[in-house]
């Protein structure tokens, strides 16, 4: 028996053992630090001009008019807040581009997303005619629509007012085109199941497909909230009262030497610096919900 055994036990340890996985090599170690080197340059050049801002926010004017590329300002100085707070209409600015901006993000929010919803489950004549029609917006320069814009606000009456500066934003063909594309990936079954419960269309749309297109919608507030508040040719053919200045104009206002004589550099950026601060706020609590899966799928 023991012969037996050794025979058996001899063919096995003659095989040869499988070889240990081999240790990364140096050359592709050294590749990804060049790539990552590549990347944290490409983050400097882009975040650069946004420290200068915040630099030359803090500067004195002939300090920021001699050295505009220095990070480390000569004599710190919080004048350009304390003059844009105290001698402009800053205040009434962020105002109006709040109200404005949060009206604007909810209605395209919700518009969006119904016509979204029409073109990706509704089947109506013309359907393919429309999402032509909207790819086609899509491709138009937003310069070319300013003239009949304002032909068509000033002939319903809501030139200078709320109305004229809301309404004309409260959808746009990209944020349509977003929607339809997501709501076109789930899956027709979950709405199958809510039909045969007794769900309507509109209750189907809001209360099932609407909540699992949560990446798709933050999508649209960060854009719609980033693109209303930075909004700019269309307030300026929509209002002229000042009252109803928001801040992308009046800020835009400040390069005519509105407030003083001279550059104005470190007036200017501070203004810049402060109107930043709300989109990127709605950017850092929104981000990580954009790549989240939609939740409540089920398996086909």
């Amino acid at each position: 028996m023991t012969q037996l055994a050794e025979r058996s036990a001899a063919p096995a340890e003659s095989q040869p053992r499988p070889e240990r996985r081999r240790k990364r090599r140096p050359g592709r170690a050294r590749r990804g630090w060049i790539l990552y080197g590549m990347l944290v340059s490409l983050a400097l050049i882009y975040i650069f001009p946004f420290l200068i801002q915040l630099a030359s926010s803090v500067k004195t004017e002939p300090d920021a008019a001699q050295n505009p590329l220095s990070l480390v300002p000569q004599h710190w100085t919080f004048a350009a807040y304390e003059t844009l707070f105290a001698s402009s209409d800053f205040t009434t600015w962020a105002q109006n581009s709040f109200f404005v901006t949060v009206f604007v993000t909810l209605g395209r929010v919700f518009f969006n997303s119904l016509a979204g919803y029409a073109l990706a489950r509704i089947d109506f004549r013309g359907r393919g005619l429309v999402f032509a029609l909207l790819i086609g917006v899509m491709a138009v320069p937003g310069v070319v629509l300013l003239i009949p814009k304002f032909l068509v606000i000033n002939q319903l009456g809501m030139y200078d007012s709320y109305a004229g500066m809301i309404l004309p934003l409260l959808a746009d063909a990209a944020g349509v085109f977003i929607m339809k594309s997501f709501f076109e990936s789930i899956p027709v079954s979950v709405e199958e199941q809510a039909r045969v419960d007794g769900a309507g269309t509109f209750r189907i749309f809001w209360s099932v497909v609407l909540p699992m297109a949560r990446p798709a919608v933050m999508t649209i507030v960060i854009l719609s909230f980033q693109g209303s508040w930075n909004e700019l040719n269309h307030f300026i053919i929509s209002t002229q009262d000042p009252a109803l200045t928001t801040l992308a104009k009046g800020v835009a206002q400040l390069a005519s030497g509105q407030l003083s004589q001279g550059t104005q550099y470190p007036l200017k950026l501070a203004a810049a610096a402060l109107m930043t601060v709300p989109v990127a706020v709605v950017f850092f609590i929104f981000k990580k919900r954009i790549m989240n899966a939609s939740a409540g799928a089920v398996k086909e």
